[in-house]
């Protein structure tokens, strides 16, 4: 160990040069049993990553064995690994420590910091760390130490995805003498993500692996932790309980979730099955009660609103809930009113129906119904003609005024008049 005239008062590491090769420039993180600082390879110049342990690691000395695991991890390469550079011992401090990959960008606990994954980018990630768990147990690797600070997310460089999620610090124990940790009681691993057969003492498998890797997921989607509290209470927790997986995360995240955290390894799905099961998960954002959309119309001038349902598109665009405020015009508006419009997402486009709107695009559908709408007037006009002539003709004789009396006719004299007058008499009633 070389000491560096830049070192920090209060942080024994930073400044030093373990091996005589890792020059430790900060501090990136720390946990239980390590602590990781940004660190120069002055052979290779370039930037890595160093995890020191703490004293608990303190004593190895089984070169060999220690050059032949280091062989072993920093053979395994896929995409979603932490790459291993060298593993060693640092005789002056008496330390353990790792050099990695770089990796730029944050740890998925800082991510959840700012609220839960959604499905699509909690999908990727069980994707990303299943496959890579693969990777490593089909060489027989057990990682051991699944948890939110051993995910970094990397700043993805393709359209429609954010990151990358690698997985950290696996095969430590091997690294670190596994018989050796054990002997002295120290539990590898986190107590709010072990496995249940690891809180019994059990050499760990990877099944526990997956248990781990359900918790750290679910955790994901929740942003809440599973077995919260004291070390000791969170790890016997799980011995008396499965965790809770909420039905809202949808049915198939509920059934893969419950099967990765089974009590009983054997009831859990190997890492490849896992990678199988999310690549055919449901990543909408729905829930149950949003699959049928209502669009609900408040004319400016109207008491009542009017419900018409509305099919949701399978666009994006189609699925954002559209607010339209009393004054503001629609895009095709002509100035004679305003609307407000309430778009909810998820409709049955089945069994939509058009909300009618006011304007010039609907004229022409006005227009195909004039021929009959005036057909209709003329024969409601012409029965109503028909009507009041028959009215008329029974009514008039009720109401007619009474007819004036004849006049008398002139006196005619002699045997002719006398004629006249008795017709007179005759037809007269």
């Amino acid at each position: 160990m070389t000491t560096s005239p830049e070192r920090v008062v209060g942080d024994p590491f930073i400044g030093i040069t373990m091996a005589e090769r890792y020059r430790l420039d900060r501090l990136i993180g720390r946990g239980g049993m390590a602590s990781v600082y940004r660190a120069d390879d002055l052979l290779l110049h370039r930037p890595v990553a160093v995890k020191v342990f703490g004293a608990a690691a303190e004593g190895t000395d089984d070169r060999d064995r220690r050059a032949s695991e280091i062989a072993l991890l920093a053979s395994l390469s896929h995409r979603a690994l932490v790459r291993l550079y060298d593993a060693g011992h640092d005789p002056s401090t008496g330390r353990e420590f790792l050099v990695m990959e770089l990796v730029e960008g944050r740890d998925l606990r800082e991510a959840l910091r700012l609220g839960p994954l959604c499905s699509r980018e909690a999908a990727a990630m069980l994707s990303d760390l299943a496959e890579a768990l693969h990777a490593i147990h089909d060489r027989g690797i057990v990682h051991r130490d699944i948890k939110p600070a051993n995910v970094l997310l990397e700043p993805a460089n393709v359209p429609g995805r954010t990151w990358n999620a690698k997985l950290a610090d696996f095969g430590i124990a091997r690294l670190i003498d596994d018989a050796r940790l054990t002997s002295t009681g120290l539990l590898v691993g986190t107590p709010g993500y072990v496995s249940p057969e690891q809180v019994t003492g059990a050499v760990p498998a990877p099944p526990a692996d997956v248990y781990a890797l359900g918790l750290l997921v679910l955790e994901a989607r929740t942003q809440q932790a599973a077995f919260p509290g004291p070390a000791a209470e969170s790890a016997s927790a799980r011995l008396v309980r499965d965790p809770v997986v909420p039905p809202e995360l949808g049915d198939d995240w509920v059934a893969l979730l419950r099967a990765m955290t089974a009590r009983e390894p054997a009831e859990r799905p190997t890492a490849l099955e896992v990678v199988v099961a999310a690549s055919a998960l449901d990543v909408s954002e729905r829930s149950d009660a949003a699959q049928t959309a209502t669009t609900i119309a408040f004319a400016g001038a109207a008491e009542t609103p009017t419900v018409a349902m509305t099919g949701a598109g399978t666009s994006v665009a189609d699925d954002v809930a559209t607010v339209r405020m009393p004054g503001e015009p629609r895009p095709d508006a002509t100035g004679e009113g305003s609307t407000r419009v309430l778009t909810v997402p998820g409709s049955n486009s089945s069994e939509a129906t058009p909300e009618p709107q006011p304007g010039p695009a609907h004229t022409p559908s006005r227009d195909t119904r004039r021929p009959r709408r005036t057909a209709r007037i003329a024969v409601l006009a012409l029965v109503a003609a028909v009507a009041a002539t028959l009215l008329w003709i029974l009514v008039a004789p009720l109401v007619a005024p009474p007819t004036a009396a004849p006049e008398p006719l002139p006196s005619v004299p002699g045997e002719l008049g006398v004629h006249l007058e008795q017709l007179d008499e005759a037809v007269t009633p």
